[in-house]
């Protein structure tokens, strides 16, 4: 069956950085554009960073940019996203999701058909 599996978040400070990582099983993964997607408590979950199939285009929230990348690993299934100069505002659950377009809806979580199950990032001030 179709699994995202997210790792790498924690307690990091002000400053800090972070590597998150989602390897993917069960589709094809480098048929499948690979989106990061983030909730605060009591917040919407908002888009973060998205990437094409062959990983040559990719978009960032304005927030993320100049901070985040995202990047793949089509041999190894599996996505990341290279958090830099976190902040506390970046504290919330990170979720790794698939979708076949790349699109303008890449930035719409409900047009993404697979999602992992979330790991926490917390950024301490």
């Amino acid at each position: 069956q179709v699994q995202l599996v997210e790792s790498g978040g924690g307690l990091v400070q002000t400053g800090g950085s972070l590597r998150l990582s989602c390897a993917a099983s069960g589709f094809t993964f480098r048929s499948y554009v690979m989106g990061w997607f983030r909730q605060a408590p009591g917040k919407e979950r908002e888009f973060v960073a998205a990437i094409s199939k062959s990983g040559g285009s990719r978009a960032y929230e304005d927030s993320v940019q100049g901070r985040f990348t995202i990047s793949r690993d089509n041999a190894q299934n599996t996505v990341y996203l290279q958090m830099n100069s976190l902040k506390p505002e970046d504290t919330a659950v990170y979720y790794c999701a698939a979708r076949p377009l790349f699109d303008s809806d890449y930035v719409r979580p409900s047009e993404y058909d697979y999602w992992g199950q979330g790991t926490q990032v917390t950024v301490s001030s």
